[in-house]
């Protein structure tokens, strides 16, 4: 079931992306199709991710959790390197790899759900304790969020916290110290909206859009979309939005057109799609086989369900604007192939589960969730 809505969230998003992009790729590159024979490619590169992750004993994650860890933060770094780093839209996200470009956060995603799982599961009922259970595994999700409020990517680094949280719940640290911590990250976080007049200004934006009309532009052009599309939508094809009225309709805000040309239907439709990965997700999460497969599992599908959720808001005007894509659907390739490693490794977690013999690096869970 997990693959079938997969398949079917990927399918959606080569068909909008084919009716969304054809527009601003004919007025600057001369060919409708550049974005969608990218997509393909890229398409293909995270299929052959998914199915390698599939093929590969999750269990080995724990051994590559620390070089895993030191590549990403070394990634992270060098998107502020010159000539290496590059610079769109006031952020330094991306690096420039020869005619690719690679976005390391999404990499740092996959890597720190990867690393929080191991340590947890290896600590196991020490998870209790202040040390082991909160400031190790802190202090190491701090040097991540760090790096990339610093790009800045906010949305990013809410997402990685967030997830980053709830592994630590789901591994046993006590409630009471994350909720300290949450407290002053989040304090953290408003302190760095503050002090970027970007973010700020999409913040007044939307408490304030009437006020703020130019900040506020995408969100009030997302929401014609959707007003237009009404309940059946107005036709594959015939959005009026993606002729540039709606900025970055084919990436961040795809949702939008799914709404004008599909309908209220549609998008509700999308909602079901990911409601159903999150459930099939935490059914694996409650079928591994050990605790590590347990978390690695609750990791990977909050990650991808989160990240939704967030896009979801931002194009409804339910959360200020922020630039995360919506998994499997918006354009680019960096999120495209994490998203599929992911299920990947859900799938091969799934697999130990359903087997009738543990292999040797299993360490069964014993527990009243997992009988259930």
């Amino acid at each position: 079931m997990l693959i079938v809505i997969v398949m079917a969230l990927l399918s959606l998003g080569v068909v909008m992306l084919a009716s969304t992009s054809n527009v601003k790729a004919e007025a600057t590159f001369g060919d409708p199709y550049y974005f969608l024979k990218k997509q393909l490619l890229w398409l293909a590169a995270a299929a052959a991710a998914a199915l390698a992750a599939s093929r590969f004993d999750y269990h080995w994650w724990q051994k590559l959790a620390p070089p895993l860890a030191v590549v990403s933060i070394v990634l992270l770094v060098l998107v502020f390197a010159p000539r290496v780093g590059v610079r769109i839209g006031g952020s330094r996200r991306w690096l420039r790899l020869g005619p690719l470009s690679l976005q390391p956060s999404e990499i740092a995603k996959v890597a720190l759900v990867i690393v929080l799982s191991t340590w947890m599961a290896r600590i196991g009922r020490r998870a209790k304790q202040l040390v082991p259970g909160l400031l190790v595994p802190a202090a190491g999700m701090g040097v991540a969020l760090g790096l990339l409020i610093t790009e800045p990517d906010f949305g990013t680094t809410l997402l990685v916290g967030m997830v980053g949280m709830l592994i630590l719940y789901a591994g046993g640290t006590r409630l009471s110290y994350l909720a300290v911590t949450s407290v002053l990250g989040l304090a953290v976080f408003i302190m760095a909206v503050l002090q970027d007049p970007v973010r700020m200004g999409r913040v007044m934006a939307f408490l304030m859009p009437e006020k703020y009309p130019a900040t506020a532009y995408h969100l009030a052009q997302s929401k014609v979309a959707f007003i237009r599309g009404g309940l059946f939508g107005v036709g594959l094809g015939n959005s009026i939005q993606k002729q540039f009225y709606l900025p970055e309709a084919h990436t961040d805000f795809i949702l939008a057109i799914i709404g004008e040309e599909l309908g209220f239907v549609a998008t509700c439709g999308v909602l079901a799609l990911f409601l159903g990965m999150l459930i099939c997700g935490l059914i694996v999460s409650f079928r591994a086989p050990d605790p590590f497969g347990r978390l690695l599992a609750f990791g990977l599908t909050v990650m991808i369900a989160l990240q939704a959720a967030i896009n979801i808001g931002v194009v409804t005007g339910c959360l200020p604007t922020k630039g995360l894509p919506l998994p499997f659907i918006s354009y680019g390739g960096s999120s495209l192939i994490g998203s599929l490693a992911a299920v990947g490794i859900l799938v091969n977690i799934a697999r130990h589960a359903a087997a009738t013999r543990q292999d040797e690096h299993t360490r069964p869970i014993k527990d009243r969730t997992h009988r259930l």
